[in-house]
C-alpha cells in the first residue's frame, strides 16, 4: 500500500474528507466561520456524491422487482397476490432483518473509514458475512413452510398456495441477500457508490432481458418470473465481488483474514441492534399487507395496495439513498472528531429529502389515475387504487423524513434505542390504530394504512426528530473516537499521507 494514495483515490479523498480530518479537530473556534452559502454548496457536493449513485443503484435493484411483479400482474390476479404476498412479506422480513444487520456496518465502517483506520473495513466486512450467513439459514424454514405458515394466517387458499411456489424459488434470493447486502455498505462506506450503480444497471438489464424470455417466450410462467429475479439478484452480487477481488478496494481489502473470526460477539450485538431496528420498519409494511389480506375482497385489496406499496418503495428508493447518504456523512464526520460537521451534514440531507417527497407527492395526486396501468390491466383493481392514491401521497410526504433521521440514527450507532422507538410507535400504537380504524369504524384498507402510517410512522417521526434536534454532537464525536479505538487495530499503513 505505500505511505501515499493513488492519484484518483488521493484527489477523491481530498475533495470529500471529513472537514476535522484537514483542519484536526471539532469546533474550530479560532478560525473564521465560513459564509453560509459555502458551507452548504460544500456539504451538498459530499451529499450528493453519496446520495445521487444510491439514488441510481436503488431504484434499479428496486426496479427489478418492480419488473417481476408486473409480469406477474399480466399473468393474472392470483399471480399478482402471491408474488406480492411473497416478496412484501415473506421476502420483506428476512429482508428487513439483513439488511438492518448489514447496516451496521455504516456505522462502523463509516467511522472507521473517517479516522482512517482502513484495513478494518474488510475485516469488517467478512465479519458481516459469517453473521448475516448464520442468520440466513436460521430464517429459511420462512421460505421451506411458506404455503401453512400464510394459511395460518388466514390467506385465501389459492393465494398461499401460490405464494409457497414462488417462496421455494425465491430461496436462493434469500442467500444472496446475506452476502449483496454487506458489501453494498463496505463500498458504499468509502464512496464507492458508482461501481454499485453500474452493477446494479447490468443487473437490471439481465431482468428485463430474462423475464421478458423465461414469461413471455418460453411461458414458464410465474416460477420463470421468480427464477429471472434470482438470476438478476446472483449477478449484482457477483459484480461487487468481482470488483473486490479485482482490486477495486486496495486499502481497505487485503484479502480473507482469521481476524474476521475474532470479537463476533460484540459484532453480532450490534448487528441485532441494527437489525431490529430496521426490520421493525419493513415488517410493518409487511403487517400491513397481511392484515389487508382479512378484508373483504382481499384479492382486489392486496392487489391494489401492493401497486401502491411498489410506487411508495419505488420513490422511498431515493431517501433510502439520502438514508445511506446520511448514515455515511454523519459516520465519515464523527470518526474523524468533527461532531458539528455532522449537525450540519443532517441539516443539509433532511432539507433535501423533505423538498424530493413534497415534488413526488403532488406527482401522485396530479396522475393518480393513470399509475397503476403498469402493473393491471383489471378494472376493480384500478378502481380500488384510485381510491387509495391520495393516501400515497401522503405517505410519500411523511416517509421523506423518517429515513434520514434514521440514517443519523445509523451514522450515529444508536441503532439498539431506536429499536426500542420503532417497537413502540409501530406494534404498540400503529398496529392497533390500524386495526381500530380498519375493522371497529369500518373504514377498510384505507383506514388500516392510515392508522399504521400515521399512528406508527408519524410519531416515530416526530421522536426522532426531538432527539436529533436535542443531541450533543461534540459527546457523539467523543463516543464515536472511542468506538473506532475498541473496535480497530491500527496498522503502520493505515493513515497514507493523501496527496494535494
Amino acid at each position: 500500500m505505500g505511505s501515499t494514495l493513488k492519484r484518483d483515490d488521493g484527489d477523491l479523498n481530498q475533495a470529500l474528507l471529513p472537514e476535522s480530518s484537514i483542519k484536526h479537530g471539532d469546533d474550530q473556534d479560532d478560525q473564521e466561520p465560513m459564509h453560509l452559502a459555502s458551507r452548504v454548496w460544500i456539504e451538498s457536493k459530499k451529499l450528493w456524491y453519496i446520495v445521487g449513485p444510491a439514488i441510481f443503484s436503488r431504484l434499479l435493484s428496486f426496479s427489478m422487482n418492480i419488473i417481476t411483479q408486473a409480469f406477474a400482474g399480466h399473468l393474472g390476479d392470483i399471480e399478482l397476490a402471491a408474488i406480492s404476498i411473497v416478496v412484501n412479506v415473506i421476502c420483506g422480513f428476512s429482508f428487513g432483518f439483513l439488511l438492518g444487520m448489514a447496516s451496521a456496518l455504516e456505522t462502523l465502517c463509516g467511522q472507521a473509514f473517517g479516522a482512517k483506520r482502513y484495513h478494518m473495513l474488510g475485516i469488517y466486512l467478512q465479519r458481516s458475512w459469517i453473521v448475516l450467513f448464520l442468520w440466513s439459514i436460521l430464517l429459511l424454514p420462512l421460505y421451506l413452510f411458506a404455503t401453512p405458515i400464510l394459511k395460518l394466517l388466514r390467506l385465501p387458499d389459492d393465494v398461499a398456495d401460490m405464494s409457497g411456489v414462488v417462496a421455494l424459488w425465491l430461496t436462493p434470493l434469500h442467500l444472496i441477500f446475506a452476502f449483496q447486502f454487506p458489501l453494498q455498505r463496505f463500498l458504499q462506506s468509502q464512496l464507492k457508490n458508482f461501481v454499485i450503480t453500474w452493477v446494479s444497471l447490468a443487473a437490471l438489464l439481465v431482468s428485463v432481458l430474462i423475464g421478458w424470455l423465461f414469461v413471455l417466450v418460453l411461458d414458464f410462467g410465474i416460477v420463470g418470473a421468480v427464477v429471472a429475479l434470482d438470476i438478476s439478484w446472483s449477478v449484482l452480487a457477483v459484480g461487487l465481488f468481482g470488483y473486490l477481488l479485482c482490486g477495486g478496494c486496495p486499502l481497505t481489502w487485503t484479502g480473507f483474514s482469521v481476524e474476521a473470526f475474532s470479537g463476533l460477539w460484540e459484532f453480532i450485538k450490534l448487528s441485532a441492534a441494527s437489525g431490529v431496528m430496521l426490520c421493525l420498519e419493513t415488517w410493518y409494511y409487511a403487517i400491513l399487507m397481511l392484515m389487508t389480506g382479512y378484508l373483504k375482497n382481499a384479492t382486489i385489496a392486496v392487489d391494489a395496495l401492493s401497486i401502491c406499496m411498489n410506487i411508495n418503495g419505488l420513490e422511498m428508493m431515493i431517501h433510502l439513498a439520502f438514508f445511506a447518504g446520511t448514515g455515511v456523512r454523519v459516520a465519515n464526520e464523527l470518526g474523524a472528531g468533527n461532531g458539528k460537521g455532522a449537525k450540519f451534514a443532517t441539516i443539509v440531507s433532511v432539507s433535501y429529502s423533505t423538498v424530493i417527497g413534497l415534488f413526488f407527492c403532488v406527482l401522485v395526486l396530479i396522475f393518480h389515475e393513470k399509475l397503476a396501468y403498469v402493473f393491471t390491466s383489471s378494472t376493480d383493481v384500478l378502481v380500488a387504487f384510485d381510491k387509495m392514491s391520495y393516501l400515497l401521497g401522503a405517505t410519500i410526504l411523511l416517509n421523506s423524513v423518517q429515513p434520514v433521521l434514521s440514517g443519523v440514527a445509523v451514522g450515529s450507532g444508536w441503532q439498539a434505542s431506536i429499536a426500542y422507538i420503532n417497537l413502540g410507535c409501530y406494534y404498540i400504537i400503529g398496529v392497533p390504530l390500524g386495526v381500530l380504524m380498519g375493522w371497529v369504524f369500518n373504514l377498510g384498507v384505507m383506514g388500516v394504512w392510515g392508522g399504521m402510517i400515521f399512528g406508527g410512522t408519524g410519531i416515530q417521526t416526530v421522536i426522532l426528530g426531538v432527539i436529533t434536534v436535542r443531541t450533543d454532537w461534540k459527546k457523539q464525536a467523543e463516543i464515536a473516537r472511542k468506538r473506532v479505538s475498541k473496535w480497530s487495530h491500527p496498522k503502520p499503513d493505515d493513515h497514507p499521507e493523501v496527496q494535494h
